[in-house]
């Protein structure tokens, strides 16, 4: 269905990505909050509200690329902010906090997986679900990614020795682009696939 450019299979993609991004964004602000803080319930993050998790970039032009290159869509949204010294266990807590994100899409892509054994495979449902189950385990994939500004970078930041901290600074500014610059390396996108499929059979 992912191949598949009607306007049924369009919107259900569309939808689909609403749901889970929302999702993802939503259990980052969640568990900041639960850490101490606010910033994100200030700035209107802490919402089940999908507009208010759209980035231009990450959420639209990023994966309509990715969806026509590999057939596989690769995807992210506006980053929840933080404030990291408001945040219970230091650089720790914020590692948490950024894991929230992808695992959630992890936990909703075992949902869908679970589900599909439940239902025909003729069924439309079914073909929801297989949708629900890519995108979820591609938001998994890819915000797993160590580079600013994906929620990787975050939970490897928690861990990294100082020069290596010192190197991932210096390039947030620039990671959207270096992100842009990888996937568009056919490698590195098969590299992105690899991983996606290993999810999937595991799941499945």
């Amino acid at each position: 269905m992912i191949g598949d450019f009607s306007l049924v299979s369009i919107i259900v993609l569309v939808l689909v990505l609403l749901v889970s991004m929302t999702i993802h964004e939503f259990m980052h602000a969640f568990v900041g909050h639960k850490l101490g803080d606010t910033t994100a319930q200030e700035e209107g993050r802490l919402s089940l509200n999908p507009l208010r998790h759209i980035d231009p970039l990450l959420t639209v032009v990023l994966p309509l690329i990715t969806l026509l290159v590999f057939h596989a869509p690769i995807l992210a949204a506006k980053p929840v902010p933080f404030n990291p010294d408001r945040v219970k266990f230091d650089e720790f807590g914020a590692a948490l906090l950024a894991a929230a994100g992808p695992f959630s899409n992890l936990g909703l892509a075992f949902i869908a997986a679970l589900s599909l054994r439940f239902v025909s495979p003729e069924a439309f449902l079914a073909e929801i679900l297989g949708v629900f189950l890519l995108l979820n385990v591609s938001l998994f994939v890819f915000n797993l990614i160590p580079i600013p500004p994906l929620d990787g970078s975050r939970i490897l930041y928690a861990f990294a020795p100082d020069p290596l901290r010192r190197i991932m600074e210096t390039l947030e500014p620039f990671g959207f682009f270096i992100i842009m610059a990888l996937v568009l390396i056919g490698g590195f996108g098969n590299l992105l696939v690899n991983l996606n499929e290993m999810v999937l059979n595991f799941l499945l």
